[in-house]
């Protein structure tokens, strides 16, 4: 499952590229940003292509999907960036 998962990703990536083509990244490498700096075609969701500026969130995308739809909505991205007890 890892394997399909990284596989995805690195296919995905070049897309997000081209789609970002001339845009600097939302947030500075390696950090998260907000839901809506994130969702950059503003619909409401993430998009594999839109997290791909964070590692971190690529990472962890599938077990944050928590309905498994392959986009995060704002209760599943709040659920993973809110700090744990």
């Amino acid at each position: 499952m890892n394997k399909l998962l990284a596989a995805t990703v690195l296919a995905l990536v070049p897309l997000a590229g081209l789609a970002a083509e001339g845009t600097p990244p939302a947030t500075p490498a390696g950090q998260s940003g907000s839901f809506e700096t994130l969702d950059t075609n503003k619909d409401g969701r993430i998009s594999l292509p839109e997290a791909s500026v964070d590692p971190k969130l690529v990472e962890s995308f599938s077990r944050t999907d928590k309905n498994g739809d392959g986009y995060l909505d704002n209760a599943e991205y709040d659920e993973r960036v809110k700090p744990r007890k």
